[in-house]
C-alpha cells in the first residue's frame, strides 16, 4: 500500500511519516502546502521552503503546492493536491495531527471525497509519554518558534531533549502549556533522525521577536553526511 505524508518538516508530520513506515506502507510521497497567510488555520508556515532539503534527506520526493492560506477556502487547494497523490497511485494521507478537531475533521473529509485513506497515528496521544518517544527514538527537533505564556526568546533554536522536557513540564503546570504544542504554542523542525539519511545542516539564521511571540529564519542550510 502506497502512502502520502502532509508535511511540513516540524516534529508531527515527521513522525507520522515515521509511524507509516513502521506499519509497514511505502510512504511515495511527502505533500507540503506553502500558504501564503503566515496565521493559516491549516498549515505550518515558517520555514517550510526547507522541506525541499528533508525531502532530499528522507529520500521521498515532494509535492509541493501553493494556498492563499484563506480559511475554508484553503482547503480547495489541499483537495486539488490530494487528486493529484490519488492519480499517482497513492492510497493513503498521513498526517500529524495530535489533538486539533479542526485540521483533523477537515483532512478527514477531503480524503473522503477524493477516495483516500486518512490515518492519524499520533491522534490523542498522551503529550508527555509522545514527547518522550520523539526524543528516544534519536529525532533531533528544533524549536523555531513560539507564541504563549512562559516561553521567552530563548526558547528559539532550543533542541528537544529531557532536560527541556522538564522545563516544559514546569510551563504545564504553571501556565497550561500543551507539552507537544498542539495549541500552536510553538513550531518545530527536524534537523535528523532515524528516517533520515542525510542530516540537516544550517549555516545561516535570525531570530525575529515581537512583544511575546518569535520565530527563527532560516536563511541558508545544507545536507551533511550523518557522522
Amino acid at each position: 500500500m502506497k502512502a502520502a505524508v502532509l508535511f511540513s518538516g516540524g516534529k508531527d508530520s515527521t513522525m507520522a511519516a515515521y509511524k507509516a513506515m513502521e506499519s509497514g506502507w511505502e510512504v511515495k510521497y511527502l505533500l507540503s502546502m506553502h500558504s501564503e497567510n503566515p496565521h493559516s488555520y491549516m498549515f505550518h508556515v515558517p520555514n517550510i521552503h526547507l522541506t525541499q532539503l528533508i525531502s532530499q534527506a528522507m529520500e521521498i520526493p515532494l509535492i509541493e503546492a501553493k494556498t492563499p492560506g484563506e480559511k475554508e477556502e484553503e482547503l480547495k487547494d489541499l483537495k486539488n493536491a490530494l487528486l493529484e497523490l490519488k492519480e499517482r497511485g497513492v492510497d493513503a494521507i498521513f498526517t500529524g495531527a495530535l489533538a486539533s478537531e479542526y485540521q483533523k475533521s477537515r483532512i478527514d473529509n477531503l480524503c473522503q471525497e477524493v477516495g483516500l485513506e486518512s490515518h492519524a497515528p499520533l491522534w490523542h496521544q498522551d503529550p508527555e509519554e509522545y514527547m518522550r518517544e520523539v526524543i528516544d527514538l534519536g529525532f533531533e527537533v528544533m524549536i523555531t518558534s513560539v507564541a504563549a505564556e512562559g516561553l521567552d526568546e530563548s526558547w528559539l533554536g532550543k533542541t528537544i531533549d529531557y532536560d527541556l522536557l522538564a522545563e516544559l513540564k514546569e510551563l504545564h503546570e504553571k501556565y497550561g502549556l500543551h507539552l507537544a504544542f498542539e495549541g500552536g504554542e510553538a513550531e518545530t523542525l527536524v534537523l535528523d533522525g532515524p528516517i533520515f539519511k542525510e542530516r540537516l545542516h544550517i549555516l545561516s539564521s535570525k531570530k525575529v521577536w515581537t512583544v511575546d511571540s518569535g520565530y527563527v529564519v532560516i536563511e541558508d542550510a545544507i545536507l551533511k553526511e550523518k557522522s
